[in-house]
């Protein structure tokens, strides 16, 4: 594909070595267009910002680079989406620092629909990943657009979620376009550029380094009505998306968990500091004073099987062994049988320490 002017010039800034982000933007806000800040004489420029950043600019971007770029936008599904571009998400022009251009990979009308982020541990519980996957499932059917990162965990869940609900989902990386991280995550990756949308504003090629996954976090929450935290270690990456979210504006919310378990030291954290506890999808829905989307009566009036006696209790707090076999009375044989079982069911979770957890 051959490149436009117009987008050229914004690449060729964008792509420029040595020339930040906050500096490119000091430059848009004094010189309106690419085009005016690439004619500029050094002196102008350095009248705006520093002069190795001037010289960067005067320098432009390596041809490679542009190359690059426009080989990769011979796919139809890829864009490159500019400040001045009616399809750039006009949630993130009301965030203190939007990228001036953004590569998105799939159905580009996504990044203008009502959104809502989905975040939490990488390492998430059974019970965690279901229940994420389940809340981002109803707020797709309920119209909204499920954001997440793409990471392992709490992330994969959300986009599953959202790509089996009516809405969809986006993911927003901490690599270029053409770089899948994690990759143990690339099918999902396919999946979502095919039905959804990946979006990134780091070039492509760029590699997974640690400083870009907090920078990313700031679009998550930004494209965002609001933002869910499952499952959070206290330092968890996801409470710099909570609080992101929170210096924004935005509606925060946190899903609690046993007061045992590591993984809800976060959601309990950020609850206590003035987060919305929730238990449902539908308690998200009313804090944003949306329409809620209720359960087919057919599927409600279902009746469940009985449980098993011992599942009662095991509960949903983490139990050991010891303890549970004490509860339910039963010997040590029985109730291992019973454990590998229901584990290989689903119905319940091994955590470490020997202890169990049953799975909502």
């Amino acid at each position: 594909m051959t490149l436009d002017a117009d987008l050229e010039a914004w690449l060729a800034l964008a792509l420029a070595r040595g020339l930040s982000v906050e500096n490119f933007r000091r430059l848009l806000l004094a010189f309106r267009t690419p085009a005016s800040i690439l004619s500029a004489s050094r002196s102008a420029l350095e009248r705006v910002i520093p002069g190795p950043a001037a010289a960067a600019v005067r320098t432009g971007a390596p041809q490679t680079e542009l190359a690059r770029v426009a080989s990769w936008l011979d796919d139809p599904a890829n864009c490159v989406l500019t400040l001045a571009d009616a399809d750039y998400p006009q949630s993130l022009l009301q965030i203190p620092d939007p990228p001036p251009l953004l590569y998105a990979k799939g159905r580009r009308e996504l990044l203008n629909r009502a959104c809502f982020a989905i975040v939490g541990s990488r390492n998430a519980t059974r019970a965690g990943v279901q229940q994420a996957e389940a809340f981002a499932g109803a707020l797709s059917d309920a119209n909204l657009v499920i954001v997440s990162g793409l990471a392992l965990g709490i992330d994969a869940a959300a986009h599953r979620g959202g790509l089996a609900g009516a809405s969809s989902t986006i993911a927003i990386v901490g690599t270029g376009l053409d770089v899948v991280y994690p990759a143990r995550n690339r099918d999902l990756a396919h999946e979502i550029a095919s039905r959804g949308c990946i979006v990134s504003e780091f070039p492509l090629g760029t590699p997974p380094m640690p400083d870009n996954f907090p920078r990313r976090n700031r679009l998550i929450s930004g494209m965002a009505r609001g933002c869910l935290v499952v499952e959070a270690a206290l330092s968890s990456g996801s409470l710099i998306t909570a609080r992101m979210a929170n210096e924004q504006g935005k509606e925060v919310f946190a899903m609690p968990g046993s007061i045992h378990s590591p993984l809800a030291k976060g959601c309990h954290r950020l609850i206590k500091q003035g987060a919305k506890l929730a238990e449902s999808a539908e308690d998200i829905l009313e804090e944003l004073r949306l329409p809620v989307v209720r359960p087919d009566e057919s599927v409600a009036e279902k009746v469940a099987a009985p449980a098993h006696p011992v599942l009662g209790h095991l509960g949903f707090d983490p139990c050991d062994f010891d303890t549970l076999a004490a509860r339910a009375d039963m010997s040590a044989e029985t109730l291992a049988a019973l454990l590998t079982e229901w584990e290989l069911e689903g119905l319940i979770e091994s955590l470490p320490g020997g202890r169990y957890q049953r799975v909502r």
